[in-house]
């Protein structure tokens, strides 16, 4: 047949040449063809369907006539035909475009249906007549023309015998070959076979049931599909396929008895003996290969999905259903069987329960009874299945046992209804069991959102109290948060249902009355989760409880909105989410529902301290139900006011919200402006107004755009934090997506509008939205050399992806010799930097090396100039490595290289021919092996097959060798006692380990790559060339012991191994099962030397070849991999080992970790967990320590990737894991009676008289309890299996190892079902000893230990004691006299306390007041002998006083004479915060702290003296907007402490946690002292301190004290007005908000919130609580503060000045120009946050107030005439220095360094603030009139500076623009 293009080109011709005869149907044609080609020409699936579409739709909108008058024209007609038909094979892969074309060809057919049906005849034949065997290519087709195609059907309705003919020939031929029979071409066979069953079932039955007809074919392609089936072929999904297709032969029998017959006679499948099959007249012997359950799997899955309800009802011999009783056990038993396949058993269950219901009316025809009566066995053993299964941790098997649990449910149901059984018990009692079962279990959730239709929402929530609580602390843990808002979701969706039925049957009710209805038993429940502590309940509530609620209750804001209190802690951040998921959810308008204190609330939120509130309050401007809905002027203010505030925050995902919510209101904007448009062109005339309304918008619009499109260049210059230079990035990329035509293929979204140019247009004739002219590129250029990859990839994105194609010539030849400088860089960061810069010049440069051809002769030319270079530098490294190793090191061309041939777009065959790659890989073997050469010392040593890594030492010995060869001489003895690496060292170590490392990384990259893209015929690697590669990777792998190399090189081997094992050549494939051989080879050999920890890279070789594969064969490679190492690790040590080599047992236990960590294997390794864990638990008791040490490693990785995700909560939760022990055990059978037997054995080993003393180590036992103890607590199974645990827990109490006990306490817990917890409280208490009895003191402790663990879990949710705990509280306070001196061990003592405490809320009074005497009593006298464990007593004894008042007080008055180790436990008491929840104890706690502050500074111990003044500041008030505890020290006290305190802070001694304590409570103290002459002075002393400890080199702990300082303190003394302290004041508080440590920044703008509250600036809520506002709101907050009170101070002018960048312009161009040898790091600076360029622009307005001011103080302005006379010369001279440095017309290589250097932005900013500020102060003050400055020279030097530099890619914001070049008013 033709090609479609050939077909295409004579279509054409004839349409020319038949113009006249197709008449008007000519241009359709035209237009129909031209469609098909660009359907044919795309790669896109979507864009094809699309195109086909039209295509479709153009044909079915032809009338009928003239589609008639193609019959005249019979070649047209036929070309037409043909061209579909050719176009359906090429789309052969894609079924929903072969059914497009049908369609076409049907619409044909209407014409000429012989046409069509005789040519798509001739296609088939073509195939089925073939003297060829059948093809992979012919199959697929077959597959589409049978499937997706009418006329191909009838093709084959007539040509079924010769398909038939040909699959039967094909499949001996399949199944002889492992490589075709578990390939794609056996998985087509057999889906041929089953459409051929299903859509020729006519044709087929007389073939199969009719034994005159009976068919030699189908009987060999029946025998061929069991053969598949049971276990010649390995594939999984072809065999389930064979299962249905065999079923679908079934279903052909024209009879029911014959079809019955059969589908009996196919259950045989679970025979382990052969066994014959009868299919009608066909007989096939049936031979099991393997018993993997996938046969029984197949055959079974196959009934339940093809047969019809008569076979399936049908009985056989006694049995009665073959439903129920054929299919259902083979059902049963695979569910309950471990297998591979869980999944799929368990959606035959399904299956068998959706087939069940479609029956069950026959089926209670057929049995006359219920098919589930309660407690019937069928009921029984489905509940059984469903509810062991339910956590599974299998993927997808729990989602689908909860439809098999609906559907059952579903079943019951209808049988109930059936026979009339109203009370249905089972729901009830479902209710009861889930209830039972902890709220940490995941399933819990689940099966109650499937029950709760059937039971009711009242009930579920009057049966089930604890659930909004349970609801709440599911949304404070991760892994549960989607159970909680499901069932919310449930419950609430099953509410309105439930009160919209009522509603009918009386009065309706409206929208209100429903949200009323809900917020009567929810709305608390959101309150608390919006309001609360745990952030993560906080945001879980807002995203996932919020939306849910709008969507159910629209009305439900009402009754949310109604009791917040924006200035209530935690009612601000609920009021934003509130607000914000409304508007998103309903559309509703936020402003109308609470009138004006909407606006008002909403810029509390945008300036709240609080990155959540503010997100939340953003959302509200951004969000809107349609994109056209233009923000008003307001919202676009509001946003011009936020944006600038929030550039610099450090959480990443508030800048990507940010970006996200801006993004919004530009899409807002975009559409809202494109509308006028539109509306402007279809409107000729209109209402003035409402064109002049539309002219506004559009104004406005257009131009917030443009501020926006130009702000972050002010933000980009070198200098800047990373994080505004990310935030404004982001901004930036927002902008340019939305507002630019610049079209994205590679996204489905997000695309321009089709008439974005006619807005674009109008923008541009405003001289508006120039978004990529030259001076922005520079700007971004810059942006290349930044020191964080993720600046550098988001600009060069920003510049490749729309800035216009090629760069200016200048820029293109300064920035490629900067290129080549960076990638001789020795730093990685630097050659990264040169790497990327080399992809961005191949794709935007013109001029380039030229040195290629090719495809892209460009790239290709690039490519080879680059291997060029890699060349010469390898060839550097192999004549001398430590001058490459400065000069030319490797990894920096291997980057380049790697950019420009794998991430440039086009393909790599278009850049690389079968030469150059050649050359490449020859390149990276020998760099490989000269670098691994130099890391051995020996060259030649590497080059051998020897597989061991030289170790640290001996490559530490080669590099010096190698140093000294260099220097010409040896080391001396001082070098070589160095214990850090040289300068020298750290070169080569760099350069060969990056480059090893860039080298795995680019091969791997690159092989995929041309795998990937290569044709069939041709491909740029041959076989010997990839078995090349895979050398340099198990080189690199097992040769080098850096980890970076390591793990750099895994992901490119991985790569490497899918890409060989995914060819469909076998000997592709080979190559990495080859690997894995010669890997696990390595493992069982014995080494000669020591391997790094966890065996260096061989474990990864075997992960990656492992977790590359996919299918059966990687299945069974795992296995033997599995297999293999775990006999290595079972090999008996020998006699004698050397404890400093490896051993190949633990390399074998290394790398089994290595299998189990892998996230690539996920859980296929479960299914070896027990044999790996026995294996892991016997090794630890082996005497080398390296095995122990590895069992441990892979023990405890077992274990996670056994029980899963860890559960994230940020409340103290217990630490259990989701997985109940009943499902556990269930999951792992074969690990129960091992741990079983281990526990017994530890157990055993205590036995004895109690008066015997040993010690019996068992190394697995601590293992094994750890495992058990993170176990969830489940309900007990009803067998009761799990019981035989309990014995042997409770005689572990009587370990003489404390931790064991502890352990035990706890998997005792995880262990006990909760039903049981009391009786075990019971029989452990009745254990406790009378005082005369002789006692084990182990076993005792162990026993309160366990009292204690299970009391804490089983009163979680008892509110009155049942008759149990009463019994237990009886023999606890019986056994009182544990806790006096007669029982000598602390330690018991203090267990007891603890199970005390736990009871204390069900004790009695009397009991309480007896403990509490006693305890007293014990504290107050004086101990004899020191005793282990006493502190910790004491301790829990103070802890348990202390929580009643009463004793607390008296406890507290005896602090002056208790000793000094119970002062300490007392204030420890105080520093955890146990008292401050108690006012009243608060206030003695305060008083006895002070009078004793005295001589607890005077103390020798800094631990004391340390806490002692933690919990003095803790009683006396933390937080800054809450006023002291007003009690004052008594004079002379108070300057006593306060000038030990400062003296103690001005030495600096005690270090710098003791340090920060003193400066708060020191700051306390002064906040409480009166005013008085002597105060001032200290005041001064505390300033000092402040300054010198605001540094960024002092410790994060003592600036943070500063902070607390100025919160405690600083208000207090900012009232008092000492304008002196109040600018020093303010100045600390400046210099904090910029510190670079989060924490201080909102400490220091807490104090600034605390300041603007005492003043009154908090609008009406003065009697309020303090409203905590962002640290940039603070700032300039502060400088109006410093400008409003002391503007005529003597230290303002210092203040505001000290704030900027020094203007020193010549020393940084000196210092630029000036090149040194750079070191291989560099020293980071001390405040990476601090930026000098912004503070300016904060600072200029300040210095031009005071500017203005200077008239009204003859102070002011001397100071200010002074400054002027000493800086104008300095500011004139770096203004001409200015004029001097670039001019605009060309790029050059000194102007690119500069403007990557971070000095010259800050400095620059430094210089135009105070030449702004000069400028201001000769045109106010005369005083400074008669300096020798030109007041109009001076400003258009200033603007002329301003106009180059921006012309030239410098920047600044604008406020310093505006004021510099006159914008602002003067």
């Amino acid at each position: 047949m033709q090609s479609f293009e050939e077909l295409m080109t004579r279509l054409q011709e004839c349409l020319t040449s038949e113009d006249r005869t197709a008449g008007n149907i000519s241009p359709t044609l035209r237009l129909f063809t031209e469609k098909l080609r660009e359907a044919s020409r795309s790669s896109v699936k979507r864009c094809k369907e699309r195109c086909l579409e039209e295509a479709v739709q153009l044909l079915r909108h032809t009338p009928e006539p003239q589609l008639q008058v193609l019959q005249e024209t019979h070649l047209l007609l036929l070309l037409l035909v043909r061209l579909l038909i050719s176009l359906q094979l090429q789309m052969v892969h894609i079924s929903t475009a072969c059914r497009k074309v049908d369609q076409m060809l049907q619409h044909l057919a209407k014409v000429d249906r012989q046409l069509v049906l005789r040519e798509t005849h001739q296609c088939v034949q073509s195939v089925v007549h073939s003297e060829q065997i059948l093809s992979l290519e012919d199959l697929q087709r077959a597959c589409m023309f049978l499937e997706d195609s009418a006329a191909g059907r009838e093709a084959y309705r007539q040509s079924h015998p010769s398909l038939l003919r040909k699959v039967s020939e094909l499949f001996p031929h399949v199944l002889r070959q492992e490589s075709l029979r578990d390939g794609p071409l056996c998985y087509i066979a057999v889906k041929v076979c089953l459409q051929m069953f299903q859509l020729l079932h006519s044709e087929v039955a007389p073939l199969v049931w009719d034994e005159e007809h009976r068919s030699p074919t189908v009987q060999k392609i029946l025998q061929a599909l069991m053969d598949i089936i049971l276990g010649q072929c390995c594939n999984r999904d072809t065999r389930l396929l064979a299962g249905t297709a065999v079923a679908m032969l079934v279903n052909t029998a024209p009879d029911s008895g014959a079809g019955e017959a059969a589908a009996w006679s196919l259950l045989q499948v679970s025979n382990s003996e052969p066994w014959l099959l009868t299919v009608g007249a066909l007989r096939v012997q049936c031979c099991p290969v393997c018993r993997d359950g996938v046969d029984r799997l197949a055959v079974s899955r196959g009934l339940l999905t093809c047969c019809r309800p008569h076979i399936l009802l049908s009985s056989h011999a006694d049995e009665t259903c073959l439903l129920l009783k054929g299919l259902f056990p083979l059902v049963c038993a695979l569910c309950e069987e471990k297998l591979d396949c869980l999944y799929f058993a368990f959606e035959v269950l399904t299956l068998w329960l959706k087939r069940v219901k479609e029956c069950l009316a026959d089926i209670w025809k057929m049995t006359g009874a219920r098919l589930l009566p309660d407690d019937s066995s069928l009921q029984r053993e489905l509940f059984h299945i469903i509810w062991t299964n339910a956590e599974s941790p299998v993927e997808g098997v729990s989602e689908i046992v909860r439809s098999a649990f609906s559907l059952l449910l579903d079943l019951y149901k209808m049988d109930c209804e059936q026979f009339r059984d109203t009370e249905k018990p089972l729901y009830s009692a479902l209710l009861q069991r889930i209830i039972k079962v902890p709220w940490e279990t995941k399933v819990k959730y689940q099966r109650l959102c499937t029950v709760l239709p059937y039971v009711g929402t009242d009930m579920v929530l009057d049966q089930y109290a604890e659930m909004p609580n349970h609801l709440l602390k599911c949304l404070s843990a991760n892994h549960l948060s989607p159970c909680g808002s499901e069932i919310y979701k449930s419950l609430i969706q099953q509410q309105r249902r439930e009160l919209c039925d009522g509603s009918q049957k009386s009065a309706p009710h409206d929208e209100l009355d429903l949200a009323n209805q809900w917020a009567r038993r929810w709305r608390a429940v959101l309150y608390d989760a919006l309001t609360s502590d745990v952030t993560l309940l906080q945001t879980n509530s807002s995203t996932l409880l919020l939306p849910c609620t709008f969507q159910v209750f629209p009305a439900a804001v009402h009754p949310l909105l109604a009791g917040l209190d924006p200035f209530a802690p935690g009612h601000l951040h609920a009021w934003a989410c509130i607000m914000s998921s409304y508007r998103a959810v309903t559309g509703g308008s936020p402003w109308a529902l609470r009138g004006s204190s909407t606006l008002n609330t909403l810029q509390l939120a945008l300036g709240s301290a609080d990155d959540k509130v503010r997100l939340a309050a953003l959302n509200v401007l951004c969000c809107s139900p349609k994109t056209k809905d233009t923000p008003t002027a307001e919202e676009m203010s509001i946003m011009r006011t936020f944006i600038p505030q929030n550039l610099n925050c450090e959480s990443s995902p508030f800048r990507q919200h940010l970006q996200a919510g801006v993004k919004r209101f530009l899409v807002r904007i975009r559409d809202g402006c494109l509308a006028h448009v539109r509306g402007r062109k279809s409107k000729k005339k209109g209402d003035a107004n409402d064109a002049e309304k539309a002219q506004d918008i559009m104004k406005q619009g257009i131009g917030f755009v443009e501020w926006l499109g130009q702000l972050p260049y002010g933000y980009l210059a070198p200098g800047h934090s990373y994080q505004r230079k990310k935030t404004v990035l982001l901004l930036l990329c927002a902008v340019l997506e939305t507002c630019t035509d610049t079209w994205s293929p590679d996204k489905k979204k997000g695309q321009p509008p089709a008439n974005m140019a006619s807005l674009i247009n109008c923008a541009r004739q405003r001289g508006l939205w120039d978004f990529t002219c030259r001076t922005k590129q520079l700007v971004l250029i810059s942006c290349l050399e930044d020191s964080t990859n993720e600046i550098r990839e988001l600009s060069a994105g920003l510049l490749l992806r729309y800035f216009p194609a090629s760069f200016p010539d200048d820029i293109a030849a300064v920035l490629l010799t900067r290129t080549e400088q960076l990638l001789c860089s020795p730093r990685v960061q630097e050659a990264q930097m040169g790497a990327l810069m080399m992809k961005v010049l191949l794709q935007k440069s013109q001029e380039l090396p030229n040195d290629g051809s090719g495809s892209d002769p460009k790239a290709s030319s690039l490519v080879r100039y680059l291997v060029t270079e890699l060349e010469e530098h390898y060839l550097t490294a192999k004549g001398d490595m430590m001058l490459a190793a400065r000069t030319k090191p490797i990894h920096g061309v291997l980057s380049a290289l790697q950019r420009c041939l794998l991430e440039a777009p086009g393909s790599v065959h278009d850049t690389l021919d079968r030469s150059l790659s050649d050359e490449v890989l020859g390149l990276l073997e020998k760099i490989s092996l000269l670098l691994l050469g130099v890391l051995y010392g020996d060259l030649d040593a590497c080059a051998t097959e020897k597989d061991v890594p030289p170790s640290f030492c001996d490559m530490g010995n080669a590099i010096s060798s190698l140093i000294a060869e260099a220097s010409g001489g040896g080391q001396g003895e001082e070098e070589e006692e160095c214990v850090l690496l040289s300068e020298e060292h750290s070169l080569v170590l760099t350069c060969c380990w990056v480059s090893l490392k860039e080298i795995g990384i680019f091969l791997g990259c690159l092989v995929e790559k041309i795998l990937i893209e290569s044709k069939p015929t041709e491909c740029l690697l041959t076989k010997e060339d990839l078995i090349r590669a895979s050398k340099v990777f198990k080189n690199i792998l097992l040769k080098c012991r850096q980890w970076g190399a390591v793990e750099g090189c895994c992901s490119g081997f991985t790569k490497f191994c899918a890409s060989l094992l995914s060819s469909g050549d076998a000997e592709l494939q080979d190559i990495p099962a080859d690997m894995l051989k010669q890997g696990l080879q390595v493992v069982q050999s014995p080494r000669s030397t020591s391997v790094t920890r966890r065996a260096a890279g061989l474990p990864m070789l075997i992960l990656c070849v492992l977790s590359a594969g996919e299918g059966s064969k990687a299945k069974l490679l795992l296995a033997h991999s599995i297999q293999t190492l775990l006999e290595t690790a079972k090999t008996p040590l020998p006699e004698r080992w050397d404890q400093t080599l490896d051993l190949p047992q633990v390399c074998a236990v290394h790398t089994l970790q290595a299998l189990v960590r892998g996230s690539g294997l996920g859980v296929a390794v479960l299914q070896f967990a027990p044999a790996v864990a026995m294996l892991s638990l016997t090794l630890l008791s082996s005497p080398c320590w390296a095995m122990r040490n590895a069992a441990l490693q892979l023990y405890s990785s077992l274990c996670s990737r056994m029980l899963g995700q860890r559960p994230s909560s940020e409340e103290c939760g217990p630490a259990q894991h989701g997985m109940s022990p009943l499902a556990f055990f269930f999951h792992y059978p074969a690990l129960q009676p091992f741990l079983l037997g281990e526990l017994r054995g530890a157990a055993q080993d205590l036995q004895g008289p109690s008066d015997e003393a040993k010690l019996h180590l068992q190394p697995s036992l601590y293992p094994v309890l750890t495992l058990l103890a993170q176990l969830q607590p489940g309900v007990q199974d009803s067998t009761e299996t799990l019981s035989d645990f309990l014995p042997p827990l409770l005689q572990l109490s009587a370990s003489p190892i404390y931790g064991v006990r502890a352990m035990a306490s706890k998997a005792l817990v995880a262990m006990t079902p909760p039903s049981e917890y009391e009786s075990i409280l019971v029989k452990l208490t009745a254990q406790l000893p009378n005082p005369e009895e002789r006692r084990c003191h182990n076993r005792l402790h162990g026993q309160l230990l366990q009292i204690r663990a299970v009391l804490e879990r089983a009163l979680c949710t008892v509110s009155t004691p049942s008759a149990d705990l009463c019994e237990v509280l009886r023999r606890v306070d019986a056994s009182l006299w544990l806790v006096t001196r007669a029982q000598r061990c602390p330690l018991v003592r203090a267990a007891y306390l603890r199970v005390a405490d736990a009871l204390r809320r069900f004790c009695c009074e009397s009991y309480l007041s007896k403990l509490s005497d006693t305890l007293m009593l014990e504290l107050q006298t004086p101990q004899q002998e020191l005793q282990v464990g006493l502190s910790s007593f004491h301790q829990q004894a103070i802890h348990f006083l202390c929580a009643d008042p009463t004793w607390a007080r008296q406890i507290w008055d005896y602090f002056s004479a208790a000793s000094p180790d119970l002062r300490l436990s007392l204030v420890t008491w105080v520093v955890e915060g146990r008292c401050l929840q108690r006012g009243s104890l608060t206030t003695v706690v305060q008083r006895v702290l002070k009078s004793n502050l005295k001589e607890a500074l005077l103390s020798c111990s800094v631990e004391y003296r340390r806490t002692y003044l933690a919990a003095l500041a803790a009683v006396m008030g933390t937080d800054g907007d809450s006023a002291p505890l007003p009690q004052h020290l008594e004079e002379p006290v108070l300057p006593e402490c306060l000038d030990l305190l400062l003296g103690d802070l001005e030495d600096e001694r005690g270090g710098p946690e003791f340090l920060s304590q003193a400066l708060h409570v020191a700051s306390l103290l002064l906040s409480q002292w009166p005013d008085s002459s002597p105060k001032i002075s200290v005041v001064q002393r505390w300033c000092s301190v402040l300054e010198r400890q605001r540094s960024p080199d002092a410790p994060e702990v003592l600036r943070m004290a500063c902070a607390e300082a100025l919160c405690v303190a600083g208000v207090t003394l900012m009232t008092e007005r000492h304008t002196a302290v109040m600018s020093r004041l303010i100045n600390t508080g400046l210099h904090l908000l910029q510190d670079q440590s989060q924490q201080v920044r909102t400490r220091a703008a807490c104090f600034t919130s605390t300041l603007h509250h005492a003043r009154g600036g908090g609008g009406g809520a003065s009697q309020r609580s303090v409203y905590l506002m962002q640290v940039n709101q603070a700032l300039p907050l502060l400088l109006d503060l410093l400008l409003e009170e002391c503007w005529d101070g003597p230290g303002t002018l210092e203040v505001l000045l000290g704030n900027l960048p020094q203007p020193d312009l010549r020393s940084v161009l000196k210092e630029a120009s000036e090149t040194g040898c750079s070191s291989l790091y560099e020293q980071d600076e001390a405040n990476v946050f601090a930026e000098p360029s912004v503070m300016s622009a904060h600072v200029l307005p300040y210095l031009l107030q005071m500017a203005e001011k200077s008239s009204e103080s003859a102070a002011l302005a001397r100071r200010l005439s002074v400054w002027a006379e000493e800086s104008a010369a300095q500011v004139q001279d770096g203004l001409a220095v200015c004029k001097e440095l670039q001019s605009a017309e060309a790029l050059t290589p000194a102007w690119l360094a500069l403007l990557t250097d971070p000095r010259l932005h800050s400095t620059l900013c430094g210089l135009f603030t105070r030449a702004t500020f000069l400028l201001r102060l000769v045109q106010t003050s005369d005083d400074v009139r008669h300096l020798s400055c030109d007041l109009s020279l001076l400003r258009m030097t200033l603007q002329e500076g301003y106009r180059l530099l921006s012309q030239s890619g410098v920047h600044f914001p604008r406020a310093l623009t505006a004021a510099g070049t006159g914008e602002l008013p003067a």
